[in-house]
């Protein structure tokens, strides 16, 4: 008999969104009213079933609808994004989603994240130009013989780098950028895709889950919940050093097994497969640093910079970061005298190569689009917080913890939860005497426990750049996750009592 094979990301993607389309028809619809702020007008509006209510932009406003938020975080952009507000959860009429909703949701996600899908066949395009030029091979090259005999410090640069872009400002979508510069670097120092993969993939996940500063998550979290966002400042930053560590080792502890003796990579039976795909000029003589091959590499190098630069200092998003990639694709191809034909050609072909990630990206966010036509969404976190009210401390911030995790499979986005959930989650903590900022912990460690693996984020994007399944991913790594989980709880537990 035809041995079964594990199914493609996209497979996985849509056997999701159909279970998302028949929840819809067994979960109640239903809804929390929300309340925006106007800027240009600077007044609230409280839109209900149906309705919308104008409200003096005030504190009294927020406090009789029982935000406790501060006035000033409306009015000063840092909440940009409509709240939930407690006890106006109601049922809606249902809105199953059929057949027809099912076929139209990846096409809607598609538009949908039509920025992110932009971005990352642009970072193809400019992959495809500096591989013509030979730059990249040079620079390969130059690193593997630097790093000779000391390949395990890759690892622990790369990791914690992208760490602290993930819990600073939120490293996540534009890391699919650095898997064709990076994945070749850890092949030719012995190691396998699936270190690469980690090394990148673990460091943003482990650093958006500690966010710190990051005002995705941590910042808006807080400012949705009613405190400022110092507090619980130290508790996360105690979870980045101490998760981070533990990634570390874990990755080292398999890479290094990986590096003795390669038949013992989770990837033994792709090997040549991914090496044809990654270093297909292994076998060609080391292109030499001449000045215009060094000034490409300059160019390449501070595209990446201006990238982190303006996200994390000028407040770009994906349409800034792209434009700058577009145009340094054409500086390189002028620095290096690639001709108008031959620029056109290498840039479509390197797009080509990233649009099956372009595609996975489109039919997550299509499952979201299922979860928000279907009105299931608010009845989820209803249920959610109902569940954990009353409950000891320990139990309650644990289970808080596990019911954001659990939401976070079907609202991926961190400030999307933020704003929806903590204004009816926070007040929870209250009841149990705890610090607001111990639901914030919740929140982010729930989300970042369950973003390892959920296929409705970012891996199944990452696993089709480097050409792993999602089921040897999951066998490296459910026994990391597990170790993150018993430590998280621990963590969690001893602070409710500190």
């Amino acid at each position: 008999m035809k041995k079964l094979s594990f199914p493609t990301a996209h497979t996985i993607l849509l056997i999701i969104a159909a279970l998302v389309a028949l929840m819809t028809w067994i979960i109640p619809a239903g809804s929390y009213d929300r309340l925006e702020y106007n800027k240009e007008a600077k007044h609230f509006i409280q839109k209900g079933e149906g309705d919308e209510k104008v409200l003096p932009a005030d504190q009294s406003s927020l406090d009789e609808l029982g935000i406790k938020i501060p006035l000033e975080k409306f009015t000063n952009g840092d909440i940009y994004k409509p709240v939930g507000i407690p006890g106006t959860y109601h049922k809606l009429e249902a809105s199953p989603q059929g057949f027809w909703s099912f076929i139209q949701s990846p096409l809607k996600g598609i538009m949908g994240a039509m920025d992110v899908i932009l971005f990352v066949l642009i970072i193809g395009g400019f992959i495809g130009v500096i591989n013509y030029t030979g730059a990249f091979d040079a620079g390969v090259g130059w690193l593997a013989r630097k790093l000779k005999g000391r390949e395990f410090w890759l690892i622990i640069l790369i990791t914690c780098l992208i760490a602290l872009g993930g819990t600073t400002f939120g490293l996540a979508e534009e890391t699919i950028a650095f898997y064709p510069i990076l994945v070749p670097v850890f092949l030719v120092a012995g190691y396998d895709a699936i270190v690469a993969l980690a090394a990148i993939y673990i460091g943003s996940s482990i650093g958006t889950m500690a966010s710190t500063v990051n005002p995705f998550s941590s910042i808006i979290a807080s400012d949705a919940a009613g405190i400022n966002w110092t507090s619980g400042l130290w508790g996360r930053g105690f979870m980045l050093v101490a998760g981070t560590a533990i990634c570390i080792w874990y990755i080292l502890r398999y890479a290094e097994r990986v590096r003795r003796d390669p038949s013992q990579s989770l990837i033994y039976d792709q090997k040549e497969e991914i090496e044809e795909m990654f270093l297909k000029n292994a076998d060609q003589k080391v292109v030499d640093f001449s000045p215009r091959i060094i000034l490409v590499l300059l160019v390449f190098i501070l595209c990446f910079v201006a990238m982190i630069y303006g996200v994390s200092r000028l407040e770009w998003w994906f349409m800034e970061m792209t434009t700058v990639f577009f145009v340094g694709s054409i500086l390189i191809a002028f620095i290096a005298s690639v001709g108008e034909k031959k620029f056109v050609s290498e840039f479509v072909k390197g797009a080509n190569d990233l649009l099956s990630v372009a595609l996975i990206i489109g039919l997550a966010r299509g499952i979201t689009v299922l979860m928000e036509d279907g009105l299931i969404s608010d009845t989820l976190l209803h249920y959610a917080s109902s569940s954990v009210d009353g409950m000891p401390k320990a139990l309650f911030i644990n289970a808080m913890m596990f019911l954001y995790a659990g939401l976070s499979f079907f609202i991926p986005s961190s400030s999307g939860m933020a704003v929806l959930s903590m204004p009816i989650m926070a007040p929870l903590a209250d009841v149990v005497g705890l610090g607001r900022e111990f639901v914030v912990y919740a929140y982010q460690f729930g989300m970042g426990l369950l973003g390892f693996i959920t296929p409705t984020g970012l891996i199944l994007a990452s696993l089709t750049m480097v050409n792993v399944t999602y089921e040897k991913w999951l066998k490296f790594m459910i026994p990391l996750l597990i170790i993150l989980t018993i430590f998280t709880v621990l963590t969690l537990t001893v602070a409710v009592y500190l």
